[in-house]
């Protein structure tokens, strides 16, 4: 795309470059995440996904954020452009999060065009923050008439004004820029603000919570790269400070939300570390409980972590779709009771798939227990991908599990946290592949992939090959530095090849897998020690040792619990890590099919097909009777030919 010229003329009016120390923060305890620079991602279904957000999603992107004044809004605030404020009182944050999208591609693929414009922005945002720090553009540009929400003065509404959750992003963005380029100059503008915000939130302060949770992520990224425990002190205390006696607010009545004055909905009914149950809207949840495992790394306190592992067993257990999507009611985009997971209706916001990958993430991290990847996984083949198009331009806020024809992706929203969300995360896959600690290596995600990483017994290069989600085989390649190193390779065993999609007892496959998970070490078989998920091979490696993995990938049926009314007398269909759907492009009419779950399932990849899928054919049973041969495509595709009718969970009839 050709970008704002307006923005290149401010340019020259700003300047500073400089490196920062960098402070890891990492606990010997938890795995460590390679530096993104060390790992590439060369796979056949990922790597196109990841070139057209870099290609299509980020210029769209961006293009839309000036299209409907989001950009704008920075330079009116900086006075570098007469005008009034543009759109919602959180539209500050689509364009932090999309910058953030934007350094991460810059770390993958240099791009002195893209690179010239994302530092014209930030020079727009320097201009726009106010000589105290203070940044946010709709009461900078007319603190009398503001956006819905913005509150009478600052912080004073801070539990719906979003004036935190801005930043938060804010600080997310900074950081990804210094690490993309080297600059300082965004990074100071974070700081600059995070003083602020320490200077009046606190014990003996403004002691309030923030309405949305994320400046706590981005505050423990800030103190991760410089160091200053400032801002690990104040994340801690936006999360300490929540569910004291009296929180609770009324949210502003709007076309998508009635009144809504429970506590419950912003996760402040008690302390943190007294939650026990997934509460509330689920996109401030996976976020809340992302920074407290996030707390426990940095702190060492582990209640934090132990709080969000609890949290976690009850989603596992009683409310996470089969596809890992969360929050299954729009009424206050929350979590339901235990086991309400309708389908039609299912919310499941995009953005809340992006914050259950952080979470599990993060869990992992912390325990080494595969159980969590198995989520992760799970949501990012299904609810989190689903929400982009084919194109890279069009768009999923939810992602229900059924419709009957209505439902079609958009090219934007007028709340669009979840185009940007997307587009920040792809370009960051490749953090998730790879894990390390002392004594080994943790092949986490079957991505084909080239890494670099360090043990404790030296550097090693590795490269991973695979046509995974399609076919189970595996190759990696392993190459240390020092010969006849000795560390362990964990290669996780998905849960999928078990009885279960994921731990928890909420689904399980009426099909069990045929076949069984084998492993050799240079083309003989080799003994591997189970361990939480994983199997792990302790040996002296050498340059050129492969090992290969074959993962039994077949198709099978799934049923729910029967406490899950919506999905009584029916089963979905998944094949690996995915979960399959009929689709009306396909087959015609499909919510009143009905299948034999011991009916055969056959495989076949159809490059034609949008971006190339593997597909399923079966037969079903029409209302009439009639038996005919069906199609099921990925849920993750659906909706890319037009509107139709698309279901997952299929009824089912005894032959």
């Amino acid at each position: 795309m050709k970008y704002n010229s307006l923005i290149y003329l401010v340019m020259a009016l700003f300047a500073g470059s400089c490196s920062i120390r960098s402070v890891k923060e990492e606990k010997p305890e938890w795995l460590a995440t390679p530096d993104p620079a060390d790992v590439m991602i060369t796979d056949k279904f990922w790597s196109p996904m990841i070139e057209r957000n870099r290609e299509k999603t980020i210029p769209y992107v961006f293009r839309q954020c000036e299209l409907t004044g989001r950009i704008d809004n920075f330079a009116v605030a900086g006075g570098l452009k007469k005008g009034k404020h543009t759109g919602a009182r959180y539209n500050d944050s689509d364009v932090f999060k999309i910058m953030e999208g934007a350094c991460y591609s810059l770390m993958e693929t240099p791009d002195p065009e893209l690179r010239e414009y994302v530092d014209s922005l930030v020079l727009l945002i320097a201009a726009a923050q106010e000589d105290d720090g203070y940044l946010y553009t709709t009461r900078t540009i007319d603190p009398v008439n503001m956006a819905p929400g913005a509150g009478r003065e600052r912080w004073i509404d801070e539990r719906i004004s979003h004036e935190l959750y801005n930043v938060g992003h804010m600080y997310e963005a900074a950081v990804a820029h210094h690490q993309a380029t080297g600059s300082r100059t965004f990074l100071d503008v974070a700081l600059k603000n995070a003083g602020l915000i320490y200077r009046e939130f606190g014990w003996g302060k403004r002691e309030i919570a923030p309405g949305h949770q994320e400046i706590e992520i981005g505050l423990i990224k800030l103190y991760r790269l410089t160091g200053d425990r400032r801002w690990l002190e104040l994340a801690r205390f936006f999360i300490d400070v929540r569910g004291r006696p009296g929180d609770y607010i009324r949210h502003p009545d709007t076309s998508r939300f009635r009144v809504y004055n429970d506590s419950v909905y912003l996760q402040m009914h008690k302390p943190v570390l007294e939650q026990t149950e997934a509460v509330g809207h689920a996109v401030r949840a996976g976020y809340m409980y992302t920074a407290m495992a996030d707390l426990s790394e940095a702190t060492g306190y582990n209640r934090y972590l132990e709080a969000s592992q609890r949290i976690w067993e009850d989603v596992t257990q009683k409310k996470i779709y089969i596809t890992g999507g969360i929050g299954s009611k729009e009424y206050g985009e929350a979590f339901g009771e235990p086991f309400e997971l309708p389908n039609m209706t299912a919310y499941t916001e995009t953005c809340a798939s992006v914050a259950n990958v952080f979470w599990n993430h993060r869990l992992y991290r912390a325990t080494g227990d595969a159980k969590y990847l198995d989520v992760l996984e799970r949501t990012l083949y299904n609810a989190l991908i689903s929400g982009i198009s084919s194109d890279g331009c069009r768009f999923f806020y939810t992602n229900p599990l059924e419709s009957d024809g209505s439902f079609e992706r958009a090219g934007w929203f007028d709340c669009s946290c979840c185009p940007v969300n997307v587009a920040r995360f792809m370009p960051a896959l490749k953090q998730y592949i790879w894990s390390t600690s002392d004594d080994g290596i943790s092949v986490n995600l079957f991505i084909s992939s080239e890494a670099r990483l360090a043990v404790g017994a030296g550097e090693v290069t590795l490269r991973q090959e695979t046509e995974y989600p399609w076919k189970g085989d595996v190759r990696i390649e392993v190459n240390p530095d020092n010969e006849g190193s000795r560390f362990s390779l964990r290669l996780r065993i998905p849960a999928w090849t078990g009885k279960e999609p994921f731990e928890g007892g909420l689904y399980r496959y009426l099909t069990p897998v045929g076949g069984r998970v084998q492993i050799k070490v240079n083309g003989r078989k080799t003994a591997v020690r189970p361990d939480d998920g994983f199997a792990v091979i302790e040996r002296s490696w050498y340059r050129g040792d492969v090992v290969e993995v074959v993962l039994p990938m077949e198709p099978a049926f799934i049923t729910a619990r029967e406490e899950v009314k919506a999905d009584s007398g029916r089963v979905a269909l998944g094949y690996g890590p995915l979960v399959y759907c009929l689709e009306e492009a396909d087959n015609g009419p499909v919510r009143e099919l009905s299948v034999n779950p011991d009916t055969g399932v056959e495989f076949a990849f159809e490059p034609d097909l949008p971006g190339g899928t593997g597909t399923l054919t079966f037969t079903a049973k029409t209302p009439a009777g009639e038996e005919r041969k069906v199609k099921a495509v990925p849920y993750y595709s659906w909706a890319n030919r037009g509107r139709g009718e698309m279901t997952v969970w299929m009824k089912t009839v005894k032959q």
